[in-house]
């Protein structure tokens, strides 16, 4: 038993801004109930959903019996619609249940996010910016053995020991900085879960895809392009080009954003020529395999011809907003334990864990970074007042003037 001071109703606040949730949820009460003849079965899709989002919500229920415990809490239990379940019938539920039921409600929401304000440079880019990324969710190995089988296998630990994990293949949208699309596939990277083949298989029209260098495949720039979209793409700063079409001047624009190298080639047995862009950075440390070694390169594929290179660099820079979901979605969302073993409760964990990121963007108008995040957490378990919160939300996003009083500051000195 939890030696811990059972949770009161005073500890589970603000179920108002979940409610707006739990009213889409309820047009999917019936979503696996086919079998339900007798009319018996009282933890039905939407009930489930609203217990992960309960979950996932409130940073003191960090359990499936403190989930348990928060149901039968009268408040709660009037807001969910539910009272007292057995882990029996919540482990059971998700068997019955269609994760992408869930799809809806997801897009519903993000039409109400107003977009963030853009760099208005990228105005020249015509179709939609879309980061692509994956990322790994790991878990206990009995835990995650049984949920995803020998495809969850990635790697082994330093002691020998395997782990286990499945990934998670986003597209954010960098203007609403909401996911497009989600896709969970086994952690290892290769064949059909490979990254670059689970975004052949997504890639629809009109879309700009910036990706790192997992995704650097001659094949996929065809299909890309086949499928009327761009990209930008990293490569290894030490790929050599025999056919080289053009080579073009470069402006000062593009000089002073670092650019060193501008061309237009032709890959070998490609059916269609791409454009390079050499970009001169800070040097960084980059993974290879025995270590890591620095680089002050970064090189660049892209579809984008007519774009000029300092904006080609501007659009791969926007590519890191992505980790800031992921850090945002994997640490500090509800994904530090899984409450379900088969796979599609793993997925419905997954997309409630997107529509609390939408909540958070609907309610404080921004994008839930670290600090808001905490504060709302805070908040939510009683040690943030409600001014404290809101001084907080208020506060001015001056990253980008702290940065360029930095740089001037780094010039002077003659750096």
């Amino acid at each position: 038993m939890d030696a811990r001071e059972p949770l009161k109703d005073k500890d589970v606040r603000c179920l108002g801004h979940l409610q707006k949730v739990f009213d889409l949820l309820d047009g999917l009460a019936h979503v696996g109930c086919e079998r339900d003849r007798a009319g018996n079965r009282r933890l039905c899709f939407n009930t489930y959903c609203k217990l992960v989002l309960l979950y996932i919500w409130n940073p003191l229920i960090d359990s499936l019996r403190g989930l348990q415990q928060a149901a039968q809490l009268a408040t709660v239990a009037r807001a969910l619609g539910v009272g007292r379940f057995s882990l029996g019938s919540f482990s059971e539920a998700p068997g019955v249940f269609e994760p992408e039921q869930l799809k809806p409600v997801v897009e519903e929401l993000s039409r109400q996010v107003v977009a963030s304000a853009q760099d208005l440079r990228l105005d020249s880019v015509q179709q939609a910016i879309t980061l692509v990324d994956g990322t790994v969710l790991t878990g206990l190995s009995k835990l995650v053995k049984a949920a995803c089988g020998a495809d969850g296998r990635y790697n082994t630990s330093r002691d020998g020991m395997a782990v286990y994990g499945w990934k998670l293949h986003t597209q954010l949208d960098l203007e609403t900085l909401v996911p497009h699309r989600i896709d969970r596939t086994g952690a290892r990277n290769a064949g059909e879960n490979r990254e670059s083949n689970v975004l052949r298989r997504t890639l629809e029209k009109d879309r700009c895809y910036v990706a790192d260098g997992g995704y650097a495949d001659q094949t996929l720039f065809d299909d890309i392009a086949d499928a009327q979209s761009s990209f930008v793409i990293r490569m290894r700063e030490d790929s050599v080009f025999q056919n080289v079409l053009e080579e073009r001047l470069l402006s000062q624009e593009a000089l002073d954003a670092g650019v060193v190298r501008d061309a237009i080639v032709q890959l070998p047995n490609a059916r269609y020529p791409i454009r390079i862009v050499l970009i001169q950075v800070e040097p960084h440390p980059r993974r290879v395999r025995g270590g890591t070694k620095q680089s002050d390169l970064v090189l660049l594929a892209t579809s984008l011809l007519d774009l000029p290179a300092e904006l080609v660099a501007l659009v791969y820079l926007k590519r890191y907003t992505v980790e800031l979901f992921f850090r945002t979605f994997k640490h500090l969302l509800g994904m530090r334990h899984l409450l379900s073993q088969r796979q599609a409760g793993i997925d419905i964990q997954v997309y409630c864990t997107v529509i609390v990121c939408l909540l958070i963007c609907l309610i404080t108008g921004k994008r839930p970074d670290k600090y808001n995040r905490n504060i709302i957490g805070w908040y939510l378990i009683g040690l943030a007042s409600q001014q404290e919160l809101l001084d907080q939300l208020n506060r001015p996003d001056n990253t980008g003037v702290k940065k360029r009083a930095k740089d001037e500051l780094w010039k002077k000195l003659g750096m």
